[in-house]
């Protein structure tokens, strides 16, 4: 079932429930959705559905990030809340030790050996790795740590 379909109906359910959690963000993302697809003048794929949840999660926790700094203990339990919905719309991330052996791989491969040639990892690691969710910055800190040894 595409992806706008079963937020229509999980929508319905939220709706019915009175859940004013789970509304906030179905909302959020079904309009995140509509709009990309009005961009776009077509209808998205899947992959494209995915990328516009997984830019939503990325704000989110970047937003949790700087309500923390900010000393701002409400406002992170609710974007928390509204990530909790957001990711059940992601399929689940790589397991690290997948990352780690993806790493290994794509440094084989290319010859890396600097950190120089850390671009040329990113983008092989990136390629492999493309649909799935995963924290660029996860995957920055292991090929940083992988060249510097």
């Amino acid at each position: 079932m595409p992806l706008i379909e079963q937020l229509n109906k999980t929508l319905a359910d939220a709706m019915k429930a009175r859940d004013q959690a789970r509304l906030s963000p179905l909302r959020m993302l079904k309009a995140a959705l509509m709009n990309r697809e009005v961009e776009r003048r077509r209808s998205l794929t899947e992959a494209e559905e995915l990328q516009v949840v997984a830019t939503l999660v990325k704000q989110h926790k970047e937003s949790i990030e700087q309500f923390g700094k900010g000393g701002r203990q409400d406002l992170v339990d609710k974007e928390m809340a509204e990530l909790a919905v957001l990711q059940t719309y992601l399929p689940p991330e790589v397991a690290i030790d997948d990352l780690d052996r993806i790493v290994s791989e794509v440094i084989a491969e290319t010859g890396a050996t600097t950190a120089r040639d850390m671009g040329k990892v990113m983008k092989g690691v990136m390629a492999r790795l493309a649909g799935a969710p995963v924290d660029g910055r996860a995957i920055n800190e292991l090929v940083r740590k992988r060249l510097a040894d």
